[in-house]
């Protein structure tokens, strides 16, 4: 996209702004970066629609370790344009910092399908292939799936049993 069709499409006060300013965080002063978030989520309350902005407000509430935020914006612009490339691309990414690899390895997986040519084929074979490789080196957040209800009752048999040791041996 050139510079003058992006200047088109995006709202007057964001033209001001560079359009990545996320190329290297540690450029970005806290008080531009919530700048930036103040006038995307001016730009997004403006033009609820764009999957780009909610896109671009997503990576902005990442980068200001606001997670919860950053969720809910990439689970939007996935949700508004499901064959958005960056939105999934930034959603399975953002998965993966969380350290949630099954579900960054699936989202990661949709990115790869909505591919369309190579820089971005190779974008999310990458992340891909981090998130395996970390899968395999078993450098992930544990699935809750079982319940702790027999394991509390074993831990509570033990301490009765040793109180009660405790108490007959005196």
């Amino acid at each position: 996209m050139t510079p003058a069709i992006v200047e088109k499409q995006m709202p007057a006060e964001l033209a001001r702004v560079p359009l990545v300013p996320w190329k290297d965080p540690s450029t970005v002063t806290p008080a531009e970066l919530a700048g930036y978030i103040t006038m995307l989520e001016r730009s997004v309350a403006a033009n609820p629609e764009s999957a780009d902005l909610r896109t671009c407000l997503g990576m902005a509430y990442a980068m200001n370790y606001e997670v919860y935020k950053s969720m809910d914006s990439l689970e939007a612009a996935v949700g508004l344009a499901p064959k958005h490339f960056f939105a999934q691309l930034k959603y399975a990414e953002l998965f993966y910092r969380l350290r949630a690899l099954e579900q960054a390895e699936e989202e990661a997986l949709k990115a790869v399908e909505l591919s369309a040519n190579g820089w971005e084929l190779n974008l999310s074979r990458r992340l891909l292939q981090e998130i395996r490789r970390l899968r395999r080196d078993g450098t992930q957040k544990p699935a809750w799936t079982k319940g702790l209800a027999w394991p509390a009752i074993a831990l509570a048999g033990m301490f009765i049993l040793l109180s009660a040791a405790f108490i007959l041996t005196r």
